[in-house]
């Protein structure tokens, strides 16, 4: 209907309605060049926009406003990152131990935004990510609960102490991956 499948070109991303729409489903169901198709119409209809201070990037969908809408950016955005099946996948095949592992809050966004945050089963691997290049290098700290063990733990090179599975986790916002793990265990 918009010209995706087509040979012509893609049309109507500006439309608030479809072209999220397509842009997301383009991630959950177009194969690679059906979707870098669908993207490359997106560079010069849905208007997107690099806010280097803000750290933003967004897409305005010609609606001629301020500040962009973040659950039109939202949907487009989870087309841009998913492969076919993945967004599927969020319902029908849920983690459910997540409800079980660590959590992290307390992040100072949006100066600064976690790029990472996994648990493996034994650490956490969070990666702080700077806002713009005036937050790089600062220092944030995030908390940490629901840790299986009490103790001394370790991240980077400094130890923390966990007490009732929580603690305040020191990070720098320069996008390397650190480590939280008990100290007593492999690599602690």
């Amino acid at each position: 209907m918009m010209g995706a499948l087509g040979d012509g070109p893609v049309f109507g991303l500006t439309d608030p309605t479809a072209g999220p729409m397509l842009l997301q489903q383009a991630g959950e169901f177009a194969s690679p060049e059906v979707k870098a198709r669908i993207w490359d119409a997106a560079d010069d209809q849905a208007e997107p926009e690099w806010n280097t201070q803000r750290g933003e990037f967004t897409l305005g969908f010609g609606l001629d406003e301020p500040h962009p809408r973040g659950q039109l950016n939202a949907r487009a955005m989870a087309g841009w990152v998913c492969r076919p099946g993945a967004w599927s996948a969020i319902f029908n095949e849920p983690n459910l131990d997540k409800f079980d592992e660590p959590t992290v809050s307390g992040v100072d966004f949006p100066r600064v935004a976690l790029s990472e945050a996994r648990w493996d089963g034994t650490a956490l691997h969070l990666a702080a990510h700077p806002q713009n290049d005036a937050v790089r290098d600062t220092t944030t700290e995030v908390t940490v609960t629901g840790l299986p063990s009490d103790g001394a733990w370790r991240v980077g090179g400094q130890s923390v102490d966990v007490i009732d599975g929580s603690t305040v986790v020191p990070l720098v916002a320069d996008d390397k991956l650190v480590e939280l793990r008990p100290i007593n265990s492999s690599g602690g």
